[in-house]
Order: C-alpha cells, then structure tokens, then sequence
C-alpha cells in the first residue's frame, strides 16, 4: 500500500569523496567512505552517511554533524547535491533524502575513523548500496567528473597554493585519463580560474614550480545569490 502524504519523512545524506592512491597501481583515484547499517531495513548493508532531520537543523548543519559522528570529518567543501524522493525508494515508508556531497584533501580523509562499520571505498567499485544509494553515487560522480571541466571544484582537493602539475593530477585522478601537460596549463591559465602567485614550490628534486591560487573573484561569480556559510568551513548551495 502506498504511503500517504503526511507519512514523509526527510532525511539528509552525504557523498564524501577524497583523492587517494590505489593499493594496486599506487595512482590516485577517487574514494569515499561508507557505513554499515546496523539496523532494518537493508541492516548489514553499506550506505552513505546520513539520518532523519532533526527539527532544530538547517539541512547543511545536519549534513555536517552525521558526516562529524561516523567519520570524524569536517570538509570544507559541503554542497548540496539533489533531492531523491521516488515513492518506492525506501520499504519502511515514503522517506525524502536531501542529498550533499563533500571533498576533502588527502590528509584530511588520512584522520577519518575506520571500523567495522566505516570503510572507505573506490569510488567506482561500490558494492551494491542500500536504498537508491548506488544511483546517488553514480550522479555524484557525473557531477563532479562534469563540474571539474567549468568550476573551480578542484581547489577543495588541493590547498591554498598549489602547482599546475598538483592541480593536472586532481584533474586526471576523476576524470580517469591522462591529460597533456602543456594543453592542461594553456586551458587553465585561459580560464581565469587561478592565478600565480609570487611564490615557488621548493624542496623537491626538480626546478622550482609556480604557485598557484584560485580567482576568488571568478569564482564568487559562480556562486550565485546565496550567501557562503561555514560548517564547519564553506558550503555551498546547489548548482
């Protein structure tokens, strides 16, 4: 029997991807955390980080306490992601997942907790998820693998100052293939997303590389009318 409308409950999930290197071929690739659910339905199964709202939240404080009680987490990229609300998509009743997603630089997600019931996964080869999960993962990653290409989503893996060749890895890492070093620099120089500061990388084997920051200005221009907020760093809306 179908559930009526004033059985809807709201809840909020959140992908969390991270850039980390595979065990087998060391390149990096992208990787997300998981939780197994240790209550019906689907118990047993992995899923993504999440629960019902709580009254007192706004949504993106709720993304960001679920992702601080499971993994320890506190990304500063939190973005809302989409709404999935299919009548069937949950057996216990009509339930509304608003959906965020985060990244977080390697050496965050190296201090993320993992136990028995929290793992990291290749973002690719998720094992079949509770819920409509897998679905979400998939569009999270057509999201990001496509927002790569006009935004300046990449900063979120990278830091404040970063080289070309750190900034060509982040890009290669999710979109999977290689990319001409000296195409790569023409295109992002041309966008005006980043640019160089007065500062070298030293401390490597190689000559000293220019750094890079990002057009803050460019990108403020991308965000809209919503204002930034902090949770605990800058999120978001949906775009």
């Amino acid at each position: 029997m179908a559930a009526h409308a004033t059985d809807v409950s709201l809840a909020v999930s959140t992908v969390i991807f991270a850039l980390r290197p595979h065990p087998e071929t060391g390149r990096m690739t992208v990787w997300m955390p998981l939780v197994r659910r240790i209550r019906e339905p689907f118990v047993g199964k992995w899923a993504l980080p999440g629960g019902p709202l709580e009254p007192d939240e706004d949504l993106a404080e709720s993304a960001a306490r679920t992702l601080a009680e499971t993994t320890l987490l506190t990304p500063q990229y939190l973005e809302q992601l989409y709404a999935f609300g299919n009548i069937d998509r949950s057996p216990g009743g009509r339930v509304v997942s608003i959906v965020y997603w985060a990244l977080v630089r390697s050496e965050e997600a190296d201090v993320a907790v993992e136990t028995e019931n929290v793992r990291w996964f290749e973002a690719d080869s998720v094992p079949e998820l509770a819920f409509d999960h897998n679905l979400i993962v998939e569009y999270a990653l057509w999201r990001l693998r496509n927002k790569l290409e006009y935004s300046s989503i990449a900063h979120a893996f990278v830091g404040d100052t970063f080289t070309l060749s750190e900034l060509r890895e982040v890009h290669e890492a999710v979109l999977q293939k290689p990319l001409d070093p000296a195409n790569f620099r023409r295109q992002i120089e041309g966008s005006g997303q980043v640019v160089p500061t007065e500062h070298l990388q030293t401390g490597g084997r190689h000559r000293p590389a220019r750094l890079y920051r990002y057009n803050r200005a460019a990108s403020d221009e991308n965000n809209g009318p919503l204002p930034s907020r902090s949770l605990p760093g800058r999120t978001q809306g949906a775009s």
